[in-house]
Order: C-alpha cells, then structure tokens, then sequence
C-alpha cells in the first residue's frame, strides 16, 4: 500500500514498536537487578500482546484498504446491475470496516495511555484488575417486516419500487455482512437467512445493526456511460479541457487523492454506480439477549422522498444468543477430596474436579474427563451458591472449603478439600472468578443457550460466457491476507482476487 495514510499508519507503528522495546529493555534491566516477579513479568506480557494487536490490526487495515480499491475498479467496470450492486455492498462494507479497524488502533492507545497513569498514580497498593469472561454472541432469524399501502401490496398498483438491501453488523472491531436481498412490493418481510457470530464479546457488548437500502431500478453501466458523455463533452470543451475532463472519468477515478497514489480513507471513493444508504439501525445490548425470537426497535433514517426507501414497521425481529467462555470452558480443574455427606468424618474420596458452567463435576479419573465420561457426581455451582473457607484442620495440609447450596427447603454443604494452600488458593479465585462472571453476564447464565455455527459461504456457481467483465475473468484460487498484501498494483489481479475472497470471510 502507498500513499499518506499508509506511511503515517507504518510510522505510527515503528514509533510504537521502538518505545515498546525502549520499555522492554527497562523491564529486562530491572528483572534481572531485582530479580523476577509477576508484575514485571505481566508488564513484560502485556507490552509484547499490545505489539501483536498493533501488527494484527495493521494486517487488517491494510487488507482492507486493498479490497476497497479493487471493489472501486470493479464497480466502475461493471456493465451488469447485479455485478454493480455486489460491488457497491463490498465498497461499503470495507470502507465501514476500515473506520472500525481506526477506531480500534484509537481506543487501544488511549487505553494503554490510561493504564500508564493509573498504575502511576495508584499509591494504594495493587489495584482489583478482575475481569469478566469473553463469550460468544450469535445473531439470527434476521427479518424486518415491510408495510406496504393496501393499493401497492394487494391491488399491485403504481410504479414498482425495488431496492437491493443488506445488513452490516458491528461489535467492536468484527464486523460482518449479510447477503444481498432484492426487494419488492411482492415481500412482506425482509428476510436474511444468516448466522453471524462473534467470538470475542464482553458482558458489556454493543451489536449495532445497519440496514443498507438502494434503488435498483436505475441503469448502472457505470464501465460506458461515463466514457460517452467525456467523449461528447469533449468534443465542446476543446483538445486539453477534453483530455483532462476524459482522465478524470477513468473508471477508478476518486476526487480525493494523495499526489497520484492511493486515496484518502476519510470519505468512500466517489465512483460512478450505485450507492448504498443507512435505511435504520438499532443496537442490541446484553439487556435484550433472550434464548427465543424478540422483536426490537429500529432507528429509520430517511423518508419517502428518498430513492432508496422502504416502507418499514420500524421493528426488527431476530434472535440473540451468548454463551459466555464460563458455561461452554473448563474455568479450573484439578485433584480435590470430597467429603461423603452424612459419612465418618475420615470419609473422603478423591476425584478430579472441572468447573464449568452451573456445576462442579466430579470424574474418578482424569482419563474419564478425556474420554466424556458421565461424572461420577457434581455439585451445584450457580449464583445462589455459597463457597467459604473452613477453619483449618490440623490433619490437612490445606484448608476445606464449603459449598452450600439451597434444595427446596434444605441446606446441603459439601466438603472439599486440596493437597496445599496453594492449591486452596488456586480454587478459592476461580470459585470467586466463575461468580464474578455469572454476575456480569446475568440471564446467559441461567442455562447454555444453543448457537448453531453458520455454514460458510459458497461462491456462485460460473454461468456461461455473457460476453462482461465479470463472466470473462478466469478463476482464481482464494487469496491469503498475506498474499493480498504482496500483490502488485494491477487492475486484473486486484479484481479477480476481489471477486475469488469476496464470500470467504478471512477473518
């Protein structure tokens, strides 16, 4: 990639890696003055995981940015509406996946920035840097019901407005698109058959879901319309006013660029063809995950002066599930001795122990755990529980803990106990860890909601020669991110790879 921004996004990186070092040398010098210990150990880490995710997002920007331009060249050369219109929806959905990547580098610097001051300015001892578990958030059944006039739906009255439309969805810096769907007054609904879901959300998540509206009725031969009217126009305007007039109605043309290289990233390149609008948006919070089919509200942008609209409800329905990492992950295994209830008090037995999701399951052997074995018993671990430490008993290296938990009417407490403080220790933190979770994550822990993953997605199948662009294009194997990255800067490369990743999601 060239251009401005590249080289400022490639400066900022070096800057940022040469001060990472700078501060890993520090680290370095003071462990090997003072010795080892976790907090220059965990410093050490968390720098060397800022550095990945800088690179990470680079990878990605840059990747992007490619894409972008080659979707620019393909819409200017498409002479077919449908090509147009998969090429705009790939414009669009790089050019908001671009600003997203940005705004992520941003909010990671300006994290780092405050983490820096707060550990400056704590002189209270170690602060509580507990955070919750990661899950999985999965969005399906998208469907947006349309209210059309009784004179367009059953009289099938007046001009026959139809849009292509699809949906963008956003959390953090994963964003994913919908399929194309062409719209008429013939559909009731809007209907997108996707399952998307996003592997790494917090309790404190924010899906936001945009609908994109375009008019499909007008002609996008954007590849000969363009060059015809430069060729009239030209013939007015004289020899030099002509030529400059025909170079700037190349296909690919951008209005804003750097000096002759890449354009800028600020705006989406202005290119003949279609073009997508926002038609409503809405942002789904933890408050509305629900393991059923729920109807939430849209945010409308536009009327019906607009090309591109719809008539909507102004209502979505879908269905949003999570599973938190602490119903789906082992949070903590080990060896651990249970008390018999109601047995001797020398009554213990020895299993191996896995917490994960509302229960502590008990396996004879370890090799059950690997083998998915029933376990031999578990105990109740959800939010009503109550785990404390006992007082030591001085037959035991270690102290027990007691698990209480309420059956109907009655109390029943188990007895655990470890081999080592340490080990006491070690599960006391998870138990506080996994509550911590559940209480974050509310309602996703009551029981595992069920997410189905989405099967990928296939490329259209190869239609016999049309005598475009499109259909002339030999087949090209699917493009690594690195491959991309490596590519020269000709039109046909970035085109046919455009077109081969275009349905397979590299991320």
């Amino acid at each position: 990639m060239t251009g401005l921004l590249s080289a400022l996004f490639h400066a900022q990186l070096r800057t940022d890696y040469r001060t990472s070092l700078v501060v890993c040398a520090s680290v370095a010098r003071h462990s090997v003055a003072n010795g080892p210990n976790n907090k220059t150990q965990s410093l050490r880490m968390e720098i060397m995981s800022s550095l990945q995710m800088d690179s990470d997002l680079q990878k990605k920007i840059d990747h992007e940015i490619r894409m972008r331009d080659g979707a620019c060249k393909l819409l200017a050369a498409c002479s077919q509406k449908d090509q147009a219109l998969e090429a705009a929806k790939s414009l669009q959905t790089c050019s908001t996946r671009i600003m997203a990547y940005m705004s992520e580098l941003q909010r990671m610097k300006e994290a780092q920035v405050m983490q820096k001051i707060t550990r400056r300015s704590s002189d209270a001892g170690p602060l509580d840097d507990r955070q919750p578990c990661k899950g999985k958030v999965a969005i399906s059944d998208l469907r947006i019901p349309l209210m059309w006039k009784d004179t367009e739906y059953f009289k099938n009255k007046g001009e026959l407005h139809r849009c292509a439309v699809f949906c963008l969805l956003q959390l953090g810096g994963e964003i994913f698109d919908t399929d194309m769907v062409i719209v008429d007054r013939t559909l009731t609904d809007i209907c997108f058959d996707n399952t998307i879901v996003f592997n790494e959300a917090g309790p404190g998540f924010e899906l936001r879901v945009e609908l994109y509206s375009c008019c499909s009725e007008d002609d996008y031969s954007a590849g000969s319309t363009p060059r015809k009217l430069a060729s009239k126009l030209s013939s007015s305007l004289g020899r030099s006013a002509g030529k400059k007039l025909r170079a700037a109605m190349e296909p690919g043309a951008c209005p804003i660029s750097n000096g002759g290289a890449s354009p800028l990233l600020l705006p989406v390149p202005s290119v003949p063809g279609p073009k997508y609008h926002l038609l409503a948006h809405t942002i789904l919070k933890l408050s509305h995950v629900q393991d059923n089919f729920r109807t939430h509200d849209l945010t409308i942008s536009g009327n019906e002066e607009c090309s591109y609209w719809l008539p909507l409800y102004g209502s979505m329905c879908c269905r949003l599930a999570a599973q938190p990492h602490c119903m789906t992950k082992q949070m903590m295994s080990g060896s651990l001795k249970v008390k018999q209830l109601g047995g001797e008090p020398q009554n213990w037995t020895k299993v191996h122990a896995v917490l994960k999701g509302a229960s502590l399951s008990c396996y004879h052997r370890l090799e059950d755990v690997e083998a998915n074995v029933e376990p031999a018993f578990t105990i109740g671990i959800n939010k009503e529980t109550r785990i404390r430490a006992a007082e030591k008993d001085p037959d035991s290296k270690g102290q027990h803990i007691c698990i209480s938990n309420q059956y109907g009417g009655d109390e029943v407490t188990h007895t655990v106990t470890t081999d080592s403080r340490d080990e006491t220790h070690r599960w006391m933190e998870a138990f506080w860890q996994h509550f911590y979770d559940m209480s974050q994550w509310k309602q996703c822990c009551d029981d595992l909601m069920k997410i189905e993953l989405p099967s990928p997605r296939k490329p259209p199948l190869v239609t016999p020669k049309q005598g475009s662009l499109y259909h002339e294009m030999a087949p090209l194997a699917t493009p690594s991110c690195e491959g991309l990255l490596l590519q020269d800067n000709a039109v046909s490369a970035e085109i046919r790879a455009l077109l081969s990743s275009y349905y397979n999601d590299s991320y």
